[in-house]
């Protein structure tokens, strides 16, 4: 794969070139280290591209996974999520939980957070913009790396992956707020 994007929110590009320079030299690592080819393992069910053969975002995902194992100490964090009861009304008891309820972050080195989205649009903006700020207040990470295909790449996907122009349209739209971190947007093509 290759690096076809670079967007800095909230000074997140400078954040981790001036901080992380050796992390962020093993993301790039990580990235050029995975042959997307061979993840071109989905055949389309979709009426607009049936039969097509399309990137698996599993499959990727999962070339993420390993590659970062490889390099080493990039582990995910799971924080479990204990619901507050305080604010249900009119005496309403809520049914237990069959599985715990928790957030994972993808990988974390050294206080450096990164999260590989492959998904809908709704999960990139969360990433940023929520769940990032949420790490950093539990004292996980300080700043953020969020890695998303490009358009071209997510139109080889199943239809509604998003992709990276049209998160850093909106990222730039919406402006920084006052909690938001540095994160650096990377985007990549095949």
């Amino acid at each position: 794969m290759t690096i076809a994007g670079i967007y800095s929110f909230n000074n997140g590009q400078q954040e981790v070139e001036a901080t992380y320079p050796e992390l962020l030299e093993e993301i790039q690592q990580v990235i050029c280290s995975i042959d997307a080819s061979l993840y071109k393992t989905k055949e389309s069910r979709e009426k607009t591209m049936l039969g097509k053969m399309l990137f698996s975002p599993v499959a990727i995902n999962n070339a993420f996974k390993k590659a970062f194992a490889e390099i080493g100490e990039w582990n995910p964090v799971r924080v479990p999520c204990l619901y507050p009861k305080e604010y249900y009304v009119n005496q309403y008891e809520p049914k237990p939980l069959n599985k715990g309820a928790f957030r994972e972050m993808d990988f974390v080195k050294d206080h450096l957070g990164v999260e590989v989205q492959f998904g809908k649009y709704a999960f990139m903006v969360y990433n940023v913009c929520a769940k990032m700020t949420i790490f950093r207040n539990l004292g996980h990470i300080k700043c953020g790396v969020e890695i998303v295909p490009v358009k071209a790449f997510a139109d080889a996907m199943s239809s509604g992956v998003s992709y990276f122009e049209q998160f850093v349209w909106d990222l730039k739209h919406r402006g920084v707020s006052n909690i938001d971190i540095p994160v650096l947007i990377i985007g990549i093509d095949e």
